[in-house]
């Protein structure tokens, strides 16, 4: 009986879990909608009704975010987040090609779940021939598109870079600071689309460190052969100016620059998210 029950623990650890869906309304084609870091679902509250009219819309909230789970020792690399949303997805049964939009890091997770799916040909084949759950188009909201300092040419693009995996770092080993800047900043923005806590400390860190300070994001795109549409406030002060021009010069990218708009997607941001998606 324990070598049974030893084993039935060490399947369940095993087991992808499954994400919280916080949202799943409206008819048509289907798009899935995956938030960023330190936030969740309510990061689309402004997107979700403009594309319930025509879309079937899928937002979740991400691995150890809003209601989703925070796994014993989860360690929040691109691919844990990547495991879950796939088994989230397979879940779903969909019978059609989706639309996958990711804000944030939603947009590195997003990505290197459609690079996946792609480098898996064999794998998922007989459900190419059918066109089935397969992603049929990417649309990034905000990348923080953070390449190696020492893959970049351009001195000035290096610095600016380098300044942000600084701070990255300097955020995730000062807990006190960031934590108390954090409940300043949540104040002030509406429910849910900034929450740093206790709660979700570990999975802020961890996820920064593993999955935005050392990313795949221009490798997984220059993967694809789905189009790529790429959008960012003019005021995203998570953009380090220049960061993605490597990204911006791939052929099947189409770059899309929302002026008097910062990182969050307000209504302006919003509406140009659904224009692409329809277009």
């Amino acid at each position: 009986m324990t070598w049974w029950m030893e084993r039935m623990r060490k399947a369940r650890r095993s087991r992808r879990p499954l994400l919280h869906i916080a949202t799943d309304s409206g008819t048509g084609p289907v798009v899935i909608l995956v938030h960023g870091i330190a936030s969740s679902s309510v990061t689309f509250y402004a997107v979700i009704p403009l594309l319930t009219p025509n879309h079937r819309v899928i937002a979740v909230d991400i691995l150890g975010f809003g209601q989703s789970p925070a796994p014993d020792g989860c360690e929040y690399r691109l691919e844990d987040h990547v495991r879950a949303l796939a088994a989230t997805i397979r879940s779903l049964k969909l019978r059609e090609p989706f639309v996958l939009v990711g804000h944030s890091l939603g947009s590195l997770i997003s990505t290197r779940y459609a690079a996946m799916e792609r480098q898996g040909l064999v794998a998922t084949f007989w459900r190419r021939l059918a066109g089935r759950g397969t992603v049929s188009r990417m649309v990034l909201v905000g990348p923080p598109v953070y390449v190696s300092p020492g893959d970049i040419g351009d001195p000035r693009v290096k610095a600016r870079v380098s300044a942000y995996l600084r701070a990255c770092d300097f955020l995730r080993t000062n807990k006190e600071f960031t934590l108390a800047n954090a409940a300043i900043l949540s104040r002030l923005l509406p429910k849910g689309i900034f929450e740093l806590t206790e709660k979700t400390w570990t999975p802020f860190i961890r996820s920064m460190e593993h999955c935005i300070e050392s990313q795949t994001v221009v490798s997984d795109i220059a993967s694809l052969t789905v189009p790529v549409d790429v959008i960012y406030g003019a005021l995203d002060a998570f953009i380090a100016q220049g960061s993605m021009t490597i990204i911006e010069r791939m052929r099947h990218v189409t770059m899309h620059r929302v002026e008097a708009n910062d990182h969050i997607i307000r209504k302006r941001l919003a509406r140009v998210l659904v224009k692409v998606i329809d277009s």
